[in-house]
């Protein structure tokens, strides 16, 4: 049986019929936060509830690269090829430098602490934007049960001013986030608390002049599961994990297809030798597909 499932005829042209869905790694607890560093030949990712970030190369398998990781989840680079993590221990961002040294971006916000920042998106213009739910301070399991301050907000954290703003505020919990290559879109899920009737929607916003958002529609309402982390490619289709695998998705909200992956999936990256390599982190596993289309690379703004 294929794991690929096509919905619409475009999806058969994103895919290899002769590429296998391979899995990596195993033996974890809950992954998350794949990034793709190109010039290191290696993918990192985090291992939230053994509180580690761990290094898969296709030299040396599965390494560490800190732990502990302060309960890391997601994570991304920025302009200048550094390391930017959310953590749920710290409940902060930070940003690794080339030496080692870790910067901390983001704590709090109008004085309070944030919940456990998830996941992270960098701009073009080198402002830092992230999702910042309840998950890693709801229980022990993801980090340290501790008290809500905020509300679960979606913050832009300016490059050179280093100001934080909440830039959405009406989200049940806010996960996933990703911007299309043109930057003129921005696609934030929502998982809410985990309750039956909370969404498990995808929202899109228009991305204006200084980076003003506005609109906020559901693009895409996913099944089975919730989206969770999500890329987009050249195209401009969104790819957002879900409870059966990868589902991609169209610009105008059609699903056109999806990856069948074996354990929930949550998180997804590109990465590779040209940008069609296709990481995916799914509960206990990491696994990878090459497909025919590239990761998005968004222009300078």
């Amino acid at each position: 049986m294929s794991f690929f499932a096509a919905e619409e005829p475009e999806f058969s042209t994103f895919v290899l019929g002769n590429a296998p869905l391979k899995k990596l790694a195993g033996g974890f607890d809950w992954v998350e936060g794949p990034v793709w560093f190109g010039d290191h030949d290696c993918l990192l990712f985090s291992d939230i509830p053994n509180n580690r970030i761990l290094r898969w190369s296709p030299a040396t398998g599965i390494t560490p690269f800190r732990e502990p990781s302060n309960f890391s989840n997601g994570n991304t680079r920025d302009r200048e090829g550094r390391l930017v993590t959310c953590e749920h221990g710290t409940r902060r961002v930070t940003r690794t430098e080339h030496d080692g040294t870790i910067t901390v971006i983001a704590d709090r916000f109008e004085g309070k602490r944030l919940n456990s920042p998830n996941d992270v998106v960098v701009a073009s213009d080198g402002a830092i934007w992230f999702t910042d739910p309840h998950y890693g301070i709801a229980s022990d399991y993801e980090g340290t049960r501790a008290e809500q301050e905020l509300p679960c907000n979606v913050y832009r954290v300016d490059a050179l001013s280093g100001e934080i703003r909440a830039v959405l505020t009406d989200f049940h919990c806010p996960n996933g986030l990703a911007f299309s290559p043109d930057e003129k879109r921005l696609y934030v899920a929502d998982t809410g608390r985990m309750f039956q009737d909370d969404p498990r929607h995808i929202r899109v916003f228009d991305v204006g002049v200084d980076w003003a958002l506005t609109g906020g529609r559901v693009f895409h309402t996913i099944s089975p599961g919730c989206a969770d982390g999500m890329r987009v490619d050249a195209a401009g289709n969104l790819w957002p994990s879900a409870g059966d695998g990868v589902h991609c998705i169209a610009p105008d909200g059609r699903r056109l297809g999806r990856i069948l992956v074996p354990e929930t999936v949550s998180n997804i990256c590109f990465g590779g030798r040209q940008g069609h390599r296709l990481f995916i982190t799914a509960t206990t596993s990491l696994y990878a597909v090459s497909l025919a289309i590239r990761g998005a690379v968004r222009p300078a703004r």
